[in-house]
């Protein structure tokens, strides 16, 4: 039996942000440079996370059965990230 295209472009978004997840918490090494070397923090860091937060908020919104514990745990993330990435500049 097949999957419909559209469980499978679902999964593959899970996918997607279990990958930017794993950047997210890789971006922090680059922040933590920046800090230790006393400069201003990096966009990496908030720009890995808003990224990683409307993926999982897209996963969580777009599942037959929406999942709101990952939409509500991702939508702050989102918020303050996009922020963040904002006033960096």
């Amino acid at each position: 039996m097949q999957t419909p295209v559209n469980e499978r472009y679902i999964a593959l978004l899970g996918w997607a942000a279990s990958i930017m997840g794993v950047v997210m918490f890789l971006s922090y090494a680059d922040q933590i440079a920046l800090n230790l070397a006393g400069q201003k923090g990096s966009r990496i860091l908030p720009l890995a996370t808003m990224l990683n937060c409307s993926l999982w908020t897209a996963y969580g919104i777009l599942k037959p059965r929406r999942d709101w514990p990952i939409v509500v745990a991702n939508l702050p993330g989102l918020i303050l990230a996009t922020v963040t990435l904002i006033t960096a500049f």
